[in-house]
């Protein structure tokens, strides 16, 4: 049986697809040229799974666009030994990336399929030590916490307030806001006693569902 490492297309998404719109951060760079994207996706996209564009997940879920999933951890700046939480497992691949990058990694999943699936995949490929838990992202993970860095990986109508409550001083919070169609990617920071917030750009995620986010149904 051969098996492909798309080594070459690694290294034609970053240099076409991160570089090229900005991203400019080596460490990054290097994250995204040595995690296996193509292991994160359904069998059936491993071809497409470095194209610039997102691809769909089981439970109507998705793998973020390159590009975006780069700009997300460049704007997160995150160091090694760093306390890490993710909202939002999905396909593993935003975990392995900030765990490739040295950080101690928590990520959330409220659908068990996706998150068992997930923690398969990151296994698989060799990232070890990231804690798991399935459940309301929006409420974090107040026994993991404070954190350092907290990244949402679906879009929220405000900030959940839960997740502010858990940063650490000089953390950074990144979360989409907006409605269920578009979002503005927001990075929120506490220092000194506040908390500030800047906008980074127009996005488009699938909708965050919990008690701070949107409901379900």
């Amino acid at each position: 049986m051969i098996t492909l490492d798309y080594a070459p297309e690694r290294e034609r998404m970053v240099k076409e697809q991160l570089e090229k719109k900005g991203i400019r951060d080596p460490r990054v760079l290097e994250a995204f040229r040595s995690v296996p994207r193509h292991r994160f996706v359904n069998p059936k996209d491993a071809e497409s799974a470095y194209e610039d564009r997102p691809l769909a997940l089981a439970e109507g879920q998705t793998i973020s666009q390159p590009y975006m999933a780069a700009l997300m951890t460049e704007k997160l700046d995150v160091a090694p030994g760093q306390r890490a939480l993710e909202v939002g497992t999905g396909s593993g691949y935003q975990a392995a990336i900030l765990a490739s990058l040295g950080a101690r990694v928590s990520t959330v999943e409220r659908l068990p399929t996706l998150a068992a699936e997930a923690q398969k995949r990151l296994e698989q490929a060799g990232f070890t030590g990231i804690r798991f838990r399935v459940g309301d992202g929006t409420l974090g993970w107040r026994e993991e916490s404070p954190f350092d860095r907290i990244v949402v990986t679906a879009g929220a109508p405000d900030v959940p307030i839960a997740l502010l409550s858990q940063l650490g001083e000089g953390g950074i919070l990144i979360v989409p806001i907006g409605d269920e169609r578009k979002q503005e990617l927001m990075r929120f920071r506490r220092g000194e006693g506040r908390v500030t917030r800047d906008r980074l750009c127009t996005c488009s995620f699938v909708k965050l569902i919990g008690a701070e986010g949107w409901p379900a149904n």
